[in-house]
């Protein structure tokens, strides 16, 4: 028998009254509004991504690197709030990589990679600001800009879900009852970004397509050494950048920033890959908490529009709703328990061995930020021993 049904009636009651209590918090603190929440934003409504139907050409296939997002803090902060920022700590790590499958879905572009910070390789990079995430409701400030300085996108996209968006199968979930996986609740919000993207690349002439590649080749050049290529770069009076004179195409060091690029890219790889894994690691814990929030969500929002009910309770309904929600807060409490594992940092106990490798090999160490930030040193110092160049003062 549970200890819990041995104590006094009374004592049951008052735990009962607190854990309820406990709910409200949740509740209230899942109903926190962001202060970008009141601008405008582009309602996606029901969107098809757009497939490419035969091989692009290759000028089109930008390579595209969407950075890990950023989030802003809620407007007022109350108790129970730690758990929701902990979840918003590892949503900026979550939806990219859901951005990044649909960009990869789409076929109409390069290597599409998830990274841990701005990187000078790729073609186009990706930003994202979480303005507000809680189950029913989804806004992104979207950002993207090649590597000649243009910008691409800089918006709020917002995408709202209905009960038909979460399976029965999970609300009635148990500790022995995993949750059914289910297709992504605002799956149109990112494929319409993959959508605008796709309408910005097809305006661009050929011309301007393989100036963008030629532009991020030479930036990636001069992050390895801005002595050597630096003065292949001008900046436009707009900010925009160009390359204002080419090098021989057996230059040999301008083969050598190529091997150093592939390896750097194959670096990059590995990164995405553990960014997947993570991915794969949250999703159940974190399908399950939008489902709670957004069944909360509803539940105030019906109540609200009955006439003459109780809604004084701490903004969440009458006791005795609250009391009917005492069995999905219970099932919610899973939740809480399989986020904890998460909780405790960016690096899980699985995604480090992906990384193995490089830490072995290249003397790397720490997260994957900080790793990222010490493989660019190294290849830098590489370069430096492979061409006979001094970086020591760059």
């Amino acid at each position: 028998m549970h200890p819990m049904n041995e104590r006094p009636h009374k004592d049951f009651s008052l735990l009962f009254a607190i854990e309820v209590l406990i709910l409200c918090f949740f509740v209230s603190c899942s109903q926190t509004s962001s202060p970008l929440d009141d601008l405008p934003a582009v309602p996606v409504g029901t969107v098809e991504l757009i497939r490419s139907a035969e091989v692009p050409p290759e000028s089109s296939l930008l390579n595209i690197g969407i950075v890990i997002f950023d989030t802003r803090p809620e407007a007022s902060v109350r108790v129970g709030d730690w758990i929701f920022e902990e979840i918003k700590q590892k949503e900026v790590h979550y939806l990219p990589y859901l951005m990044r499958n649909t960009l990869v879905e789409s076929d109409q572009w390069g290597a599409v990679r998830v990274l841990p910070q701005k990187d000078p390789s790729v073609d186009l990079l990706l930003y994202g600001t979480i303005v507000k995430s809680d189950g029913a409701n989804l806004k992104l400030l979207v950002s993207a800009w090649d590597s000649t300085g243009r910008e691409w996108l800089n918006r709020i996209y917002s995408d709202t879900t209905n009960e038909n968006d979460y399976p029965e199968s999970v609300r009635s979930v148990s500790a022995n009852s995993p949750a059914e996986k289910f297709t992504e609740p605002f799956q149109d919000l990112y494929e319409r970004v993959a959508n605008d993207l796709l309408i910005i690349r097809n305006q661009l002439s050929e011309a301007e397509l393989l100036n963008i590649e030629r532009v991020s080749e030479m930036i990636y050049a001069n992050d390895l050494s801005p002595d050597t290529f630096g003065h292949l770069l001008q900046e436009g009076p707009e900010g925009t950048v160009s390359v204002n004179s080419l090098l021989a195409v057996n230059d040999p060091m301008l083969q050598r920033v190529g091997e150093m690029r592939v390896r750097h890219h194959l670096f990059i790889d590995t990164v995405d890959e553990y960014y997947s894994v993570l991915q794969q690691e949250m999703k159940t814990a974190y399908d399950l908490w939008r489902q709670y929030s957004y069944e909360e969500i509803e539940e105030n929002r019906i109540s609200e529009l009955e006439p003459g009910k109780d809604n004084s309770f701490v903004g969440s309904g009458s006791f005795i709703s609250l009391s009917q929600s005492y069995n999905r807060y219970k099932w919610s409490k899973i939740f809480e328990q399989e986020f904890a594992a998460l909780a405790s940092g960016f690096i899980s106990e699985v995604a480090p061995a992906i990384l193995a490798a490089n830490s072995q090999i290249h003397g790397l160490s720490g997260d994957v930020e900080e790793q990222y930030t010490q493989w660019r040193a190294l290849l830098r110092s590489l370069f430096e021993l492979e061409t006979g160049q001094d970086l020591s003062n760059n």
